[in-house]
């Protein structure tokens, strides 16, 4: 009897010489397509960096980098906290200083919360800072409460809190009725709240 030969799938030879001619041709052009699909790279700034920075953008052009950046614990004050500004015995101002988290004091206008015009004074001097922070009672219980900081952003002459000179960089706590000095400054900034009596 003859062997019946059915059409079925087609096998491949093991033999690499066996190959279809279509099939190299078709596998060598995969390789070698243009790569003109592909976008090409895109050097131009994004700004991301800029903003990671946190970099203001002057009127004029020119740009400023902020020095400071709030901590996660930055809470907006529940107290009315203001500043009272003497140079010598007469007051010349007061600044309510409960409207926001942070204040930045310096001679800066264009970053300042805060603008102080005297010489000494850097660009970007100090923040007032209002942090939460855990606080124990006279009971042993643990609660947040919002506290206003200092913190002296390196600055050239320096800040004073009761004629004493604060560290570089760090959170220095103002008590109620602390007096703060920027630089070389004569003007003193008194603390004080709606609640002080």
């Amino acid at each position: 009897m003859g062997r019946e030969t059915r059409p079925g799938p087609s096998r491949r030879s093991a033999s690499p010489h066996a190959r279809n001619s279509k099939d190299r041709s078709r596998s060598a052009s995969k390789h070698e397509e243009s790569p003109e699909d592909k976008a090409k790279p895109n050097f131009n700034p994004s700004g991301l960096l800029a903003a990671a920075t946190k970099t203001i953008k002057n009127v004029d052009g020119t740009s400023t980098v902020l020095k400071y950046h709030e901590p996660p614990e930055a809470r907006k004050p529940t107290v009315g906290w203001r500043l009272y500004v003497f140079k010598g015995k007469e007051q010349m101002d007061v600044l309510h200083i409960h409207r926001q988290s942070a204040y930045l004091i310096g001679r800066d206008r264009a970053v300042a919360d805060l603008a102080i015009e005297h010489p000494s004074c850097s660009k970007q001097h100090a923040v007032i800072q209002f942090r939460q922070v855990q606080e124990k009672t006279e009971f042993g219980e643990v609660k947040n409460v919002v506290k206003p900081f200092i913190i002296d952003l390196e600055s050239t002459n320096g800040t004073q809190v009761n004629d004493e000179q604060i560290p570089e960089s760090r959170y220095y706590e103002l008590k109620l009725g602390d007096v703060i000095k920027f630089g070389e400054s004569q003007r003193e900034y008194v603390l004080l709240h709606d609640e002080a009596t």
